[in-house]
């Protein structure tokens, strides 16, 4: 029986470019699972394996969201990462939008800042065809270019230098990344209906695009694959004297000194940020307590992660704690604590039972060093008392 419009015969569909780009992505997610998740890249726990089969399947999200279909003649803002996707560090804070450019290209740019305490956009390069970013060429903060009293702002992306509001292209660039960072009672990326007002489109109308066929499936199935081996078997486990200074060498513990190191060398970071990280390893009846001041500045904040960069589900408990959601001392100063389980006192960040992960903090155009972030290894039990 033949149904309609069904094809007669599926003989030839083997000899595809589309099939075997699909051989291909379950070959790799094959050796991904062979390669990536176990011992060789420290997951030695079922919880540690499960990390990393989480961050892939989140890799597949967005390498089908973003990189399938990718036209770079003719980009637009998708949102990249939420509730349910997480990559890269990403921050509860923070609304991120991504948009696959072609480097010779004219783009006009529109958007809000949408009550937003900083925008952003930052032009990455070597993204392109499904890799990863390898640093930032330009960026353009909403302290440079013209902001309407409605919060509406135009920019123009471009090789070519323009009068006013120009974000610079160059042949190596493959994407824009934005940030839209909020310090509210509430972490804004919680919400996963929250939209900023961002459109763009090419100045040169290169007309409407043609439906995929089996080369372009081929291509966009191989930039999925780019996408998630750059985030797995190809993303580098860098030894400790080439990490940035102010990453930590020693667990649960900060390195104050260097936090100001530029990071426009570093994929998907922003320039405008000062960091601080370090390492937590805590049993279930101990909490890190860290003790400081923040600095001058637009937007801080301190968020927790996996050893793979995501943070534990947020819309129903706290992983990050911003300047407006902490309970200050008396002197001003703060006393954070990081923990398995409530410990009683407030600026508790729970980690959800993960007993190992990264402590990621952001310090946004700091006007002054960041005074020292002093940890303590505590029992729980006793902070209540």
């Amino acid at each position: 029986m033949q149904l309609i419009g069904a094809p007669m015969s599926r003989d030839t569909s083997r000899t595809d470019k589309g099939a075997q780009a699909y051989a291909d992505l379950a070959e790799v997610i094959r050796e991904i699972e062979e390669k990536y998740i176990g011992p060789e890249r420290g997951m030695n726990t079922s919880a540690e394996r499960s990390a990393g089969r989480y961050l892939l399947a989140n890799a597949l999200q967005h390498g089908f969201q973003c990189w399938f279909d990718s036209d770079p003649t003719r980009p637009m803002f998708q949102r990249w990462l939420g509730v349910k996707k997480k990559l890269l560090g990403d921050n509860p804070d923070a609304v991120y939008y991504g948009a696959i450019v072609d480097p010779a290209g004219t783009f006009r740019i529109r958007g809000n800042v949408h009550g937003a305490c900083y925008t952003s956009f930052s032009v990455e390069t070597g993204a392109q065809e499904g890799h990863i970013s390898k640093g930032v060429i330009s960026t353009l903060n909403d302290t440079e270019f013209d902001i309407a009293a409605d919060g509406s702002y135009e920019l123009i992306a471009s090789p070519e230098p323009q009068p006013r509001n120009w974000l610079r292209l160059e042949p190596n660039a493959g994407s824009i990344t934005t940030r839209h960072y909020w310090e509210w009672s509430r972490n804004v990326a919680a919400d996963p209906t929250f939209e900023v007002p961002l459109w763009i489109e090419p100045v040169e109308d290169p007309g409407p695009a043609a439906p995929m066929d089996d080369d372009a499936i081929a291509a966009g199935i191989q930039r999925v694959i780019n996408f998630i081996r750059g985030l797995t078997i190809d993303f580098p486990d860098l030894p400790p004297e080439v990490m940035p200074s102010w990453v930590s060498n020693v667990v649960n513990e900060f390195d104050n000194s260097a936090y100001e190191e530029s990071n426009a060398e570093i994929g998907y970071a922003a320039v405008d940020n000062a960091y601080l990280q370090a390492r937590y390893e805590l049993r279930p009846d101990q909490a890190l307590v860290m003790r400081g001041r923040f600095p001058r500045c637009r937007f801080a904040n301190v968020v927790i992660w996996n050893h793979r960069l995501q943070t534990p589900p947020y819309r129903y408990r706290d992983v990050s704690i911003n300047r407006n959601q902490i309970q200050y001392e008396r002197d001003g100063s703060f006393k954070i604590v990081i923990a398995h389980r409530d410990p009683g006192v407030p600026n508790w960040i729970d980690t959800a039972g993960q007993e190992t992960g990264m402590i990621f903090w952001r310090f946004l155009m700091p006007e002054e060093p960041a005074p020292p972030i002093i940890a303590e290894v505590v029992d729980v039990d006793t902070l209540s008392e």
